[in-house]
């Protein structure tokens, strides 16, 4: 299963988990794909070891190939230092 994570800052509104709703501040946005094209998107703190699923962002990918555009996408909409 491949994994990406980069760092992401994620302003005023947040994000919502799953397990503990909305978080933001400077975090890890981490994606898993497996080889059928299943995705699974989450969020840890900076330094943190805790993965937290992004509510209804896991998804199948019709290649998993694209893995790599879904992650850069997700960041281009998350990251957003300014708010």
């Amino acid at each position: 299963m491949a994994e990406l994570c980069t760092k992401i800052t994620v302003a005023r509104g947040g994000v919502m988990t799953d397990e503990v709703g909305v978080i933001t501040g400077e975090l890890e946005l981490c994606t898993s794909c497996d080889e059928d094209g299943r995705v699974r998107v989450s969020v840890r703190y900076l330094g943190a070891d805790e993965l937290y699923s992004l509510s209804a962002a896991d998804c199948t990918l019709h290649d998993a190939r694209d893995h790599q555009a879904l992650h850069q996408s997700l960041v281009g909409v998350l990251n957003r230092p300014a708010g």
